[in-house]
């Protein structure tokens, strides 16, 4: 913490905004502010990087290519493919690095030394050495010779270099630790679990800089080709003036109901995610003017920081613009964006309604208020038609535009492009005009003496053209169904343009005289948000090159399955401890890295082995819920003490302790930490095969069970909570969110199948139903395991052609085994055949079959649980609000005779 923090910490005041702009700068885009000459390099270097990845993410190098071809030009190649992609992305961020980030402390901050030049130049060649000898490298691959090996080397160093000036040391240490353990590891003895035989400095060097299995693996291919775009997107939107919008918006419909600036908070935060990528950037950005204003109307320095921390930090979960690692996520799960969005939404939202939740009760808690309206009341009746009307009048046209383009593809498959670029213009042109009939948003000080809510209809009215480009890229990741990469190309293209033309085109419908002088501002705009979005890249792109080491380690050595025979030991193979060893990893890793690289590492080295310790306890766990479990908990780090960066950021701006904001902040973070366990073992959370209608069902009743929790844990529903009515308000929640867990006892979903009957209960089963295998055996590092398989029963006239068709042979040896007390029949797996469903399922030759179980038809729905669970919160809630009126009547009634 610097000395200023120290000294904010120990007064209690809140940092001034010049203060609060280095913290954000020297945590994102270097410390160093370097003027004259040195400024200029910096700036042209960001703006460069910036207008080579627009031109990598759009379709203009291969219409150029095409071009070139159609004319006869082919020894010139303008298309630059992923790797030359990767070695250009990783140079720019290692020569802004060295520029923009002091060595130490006491470095100089206002000039760059020559070493450093001589770093940034050094370190930019050895990250593109790749372009430079491409032909040659490609001739002798898997075969570095001296060179390679002598350029790898020093990248790495250099890299490493580079990474503890932008993210300090915990990665650097982190990154070495798996860079020794790949040399020494050679050396242990054969019998030690983590020895390997893959450590000569040949292969470290080929696998981690020669080839795309390390530094440029598929982490820094996600930066190149999604991240940087998303990162540059909300800059631009930033600098456009949508951050002040959003927040204007936000106080104006919520500001003025009790505890309304922390509610608006919350809202402003979540808006502003779309816009950030940064957590500490999110806090500083909305904190500055929310903050001031939770104080004003009664939340304690700690807890109107807490609040700013925890919607700043939920931003990258939220979608449909998440952190960078929601990019990694696709890549490493094989998914198309737009379904990751789908499976994240709900518990995204839902946790996002809780923190709202979280802040009403705490103004419940204190009798607090909220700022004077500036607007009447309208009545509930019109609120909610307006509601009505605006959503249909939104379906509407998303079906129009939907179907219309649906039939223009296919009637004027030529003109679609022209036509579509037309629609959007004349759209953008009436949204201008209609912005043009209100006055611009400008930035209240929010440590005024008063401060008046915006009223809603001119402040909303004021940047409905902000909202044209954020629409662009929803449509055309969620319904053109693009590339992330692509999507965010066109939504930038729409955002400069907007950025160029909005000030003028002002100007010009309210007949004012800068018409001109709008471009140039416009201009300028777009080079500073250029600038910026370049430079909050650095440590991202830094990050996820060094995070590759890491990977490059694991794949190289095998340690993956390693590790994951450590941690199935010291778990006892129980999922539940595991997640738990891993949540907690993940924010003790995360105390020190970056989110991106702390979900690369822990993905990386956790994500399969939960896969299969969720399988040996007979749960299937999808890939991606183990991947958001990750992402959630390194989120979680931003938050917790005592290395909070977000926290600290919180207390910088309102003045309090960094080390309580943080610990309140993460209490009323709970419900983030909650439900990465619950949609692993109910993945319905995640809407993963769930209907429309179950999906409505699923979103309405998390939402009662997120409310149940947040209220149980903050001591208050409708009153304050009696002892007793917190473990009945936990027990409701536990009902909503697994009901399954209750209904297996009232009604099982499952028979047992005694080995014998198998033939003849195949035969009977539906074809598709999962037949559930509890076997017993060696796995293919000989180590005796047990585990669940579940092998979908294939098509078949008998049991026994259904039992050959999924691939099994069984027989009986005759010997009894013993299995949870009882004495039965020794059955074995004969045979498997190869690529059967049942060897696609995990089962093999010489396995003991210890159970087997098979769906029971007709037993009730899970969802019946949700009755008794909803029932007993009706019952708190009943006795509670009884309680809250017979305190209120007490209190007239005392007031009276007084």
């Amino acid at each position: 913490m610097s000395n200023i923090e120290q000294s904010n910490a120990r007064t209690g005041a809140a940092l001034p905004s010049e203060d609060l702009q280095d913290l954000v700068a020297s945590n994102d885009t270097g410390g160093r502010s370097p003027t004259g000459a040195t400024k200029k390099v910096i700036v042209w270097t960001a703006i460069i990087w910036s207008i080579f990845q627009i031109y990598y993410a759009s379709p203009l190098p291969f219409m150029l290519q095409n071009m070139l071809n159609s004319m006869g030009i082919h020894s010139l190649n303008v298309v630059v493919d992923d790797t030359r992609a990767r070695s250009i992305h990783l140079s720019f961020a290692i020569f802004l690095a060295f520029l923009s980030y002091p060595a130490f402390k006491h470095s100089p901050k206002y000039r760059v030394p020559a070493f450093d030049w001589l770093l940034a130049v050094v370190g930019a060649f050895l990250a593109s050495y790749y372009l430079f000898f491409y032909g040659e490298i490609v001739k002798r691959v898997g075969a570095p010779n001296l060179q390679d090996i002598v350029v790898g080397c020093m990248g790495i160093v250099l890299l490493l270099e580079a990474t503890r000036r932008s993210l300090g040391l915990p990665l650097v240490l982190i990154a070495s630790v798996f860079l020794i353990y790949n040399f020494v590891g050679q050396y242990f003895p054969m019998d030690w679990m983590v020895a390997h035989r893959s450590g000569s400095i040949n292969q470290i060097i080929n696998q981690q800089w020669i080839t795309t299995e390390g530094v440029f693996g598929v982490a820094l291919g996600v930066s190149t080709k999604y991240v940087f775009l998303f990162v540059l997107f909300g800059a631009l939107l930033d600098k456009a003036g949508a951050g002040n919008y959003f927040i204007k918006t936000a106080f104006a419909y919520l500001g003025h109901y009790r505890g309304g600036p922390a509610k608006a908070a919350v809202v402003a935060s979540g808006l502003t995610g779309l816009i950030s990528g940064s957590s500490i950037a999110n806090v500083v950005t909305t904190g500055t003017f929310t903050v001031p204003m939770m104080k004003r109307v009664g939340f304690s320095a700690e807890k109107a920081g807490a609040v700013e921390v925890a919607s700043s930090v939920n931003g990258q979960i939220m979608p449909p613009v998440m952190g960078a690692a929601a990019f990694l996520m696709i890549e490493y799960v094989n998914m198309p964006y737009n379904e990751l969005i789908k499976h994240a939404f709900l518990p995204a939202v839902i946790s996002y309604i809780a923190l709202v939740y979280i802040v009403h009760l705490e103004a419940c808690k204190q009798n607090l208020v909220g700022l004077e309206r500036t607007d009447p009341p309208n009545p509930l009746l019109v609120s909610l038609l307006r509601a009505v009307g605006a959503f249909v009048v939104v379906g509407l046209i998303y079906f129009a535009v939907k179907y219309g383009l649906g039939w223009l593809k296919v009637a004027l498959p030529d003109a679609a492009f022209v036509i579509v670029a037309l629609g959007l213009l004349a759209v953008y042109g009436l949204l201008i005009y209609r912005v043009s009939q209100f006055e611009d948003l400008k930035m209240d000080d929010a440590n005024e003496e008063m401060v008046k809510l915006p009223s809603v209809r001119p402040t909303v009215n004021a940047g409905l053209h902000y909202l044209l480009p954020v629409v662009v890229l929803i449509w055309c990741l969620m319904v053109e169904r693009m590339s992330p990469g692509l999507s965010a190309f066109w939504g930038t293209m729409a955002l400069i343009f907007i950025q160029l033309t909005q000030r003028s085109l002002l100007a010009f419908f309210r007949k004012q005289s800068d018409v001109i002088s709008g471009v140039r501002l416009g201009f300028q705009d777009l080079l500073e948000g250029l600038e910026m979005g370049a430079r909050n890249m650095i440590g991202i792109g830094i990050a996820t090159a060094t995070a590759g080491i890491i990977v490059g380690v694991v794949a190289l050595t095998g340690f993956g399955t390693q590790l994951s025979n450590i941690i199935e030991f010291i778990s006892g193979g129980n999922l539940l401890i595991m997640l738990a060893m891993v949540a907690v990893f993940s924010l003790i890793l995360g105390m020190g890295l970056p989110t991106t690289a702390n979900y690369i590492v822990v993905s990386s080295l956790m994500a399969v082995v939960i896969v299969e310790v969720g399988r040996q306890n007979g749960l299937v766990v999808p890939l991606i819920a183990v991947h958001l479990f990750v992402f959630y908990f390194g989120i979680m780090a931003d938050v917790t003490p005592p290395v909070g960066l977000a926290s600290f950021a919180a207390a910088a701006v309102s003045g309090g302790d960094p080390i309580k904001t943080g610990l309140v902040a993460f209490f009323y973070s709970l419900r983030t930490a909650l439900l990465p366990f619950l949609f692993i073992f109910n993945t319905d959370l995640l809407l993963i095969d769930v209907g429309w209608l179950k999906g409505i069902l699923t979103f309405v009743v998390a939402t009662i069970a997120i409310l149940a929790f947040t209220a149980a844990t903050m001591g208050w529903f409708f009153a304050k909570n009696k002892w007793w009515e917190m473990p009945i308000l936990l027990l409701a929640t536990f009902m909503l969110f697994r009901p399954g867990f209750f209904m297996d006892y009232v009604s099982p979903s499952t028979q047992e199948v005694l080995p014998r009957h198998f033939v003849e209960k195949i035969g009977q089963a539906p074809v598709g139903d999962d037949f559930m295998l509890f076997v017993r055996g060696l796995n293919p590092y000989g180590k005796e395991i047990t585990f669940y398989a579940r092998v979908p029963i294939a098509e078949g006239t008998s049991g026994q052609e259904r039992l050959d068709n999924m691939g099994m042979t069984i027989i009986q040896t005759g010997n009894m085994i013993e299995f949870e007390g009882r004495q039965l029949e020794e059955w074995l797996i004969d045979d498997v055949a190869l690529g059967s469903v049942a060897a696609n399922a995990g089962l093999d030759w010489d396995q003991t079959i210890l159970s087997a179980s098979l769906p029971r038809h007709g037993n009730w729905a899970k969802e019946w649980m949700f009755i008794p669970g909803l029932m007993l919160l009706a019952v708190v809630a009943w006795r509670q609000i009884r309680r809250r009126r017979l305190t209120d009547h007490l209190s007239v009634e005392k007031a009276y005779v007084s």
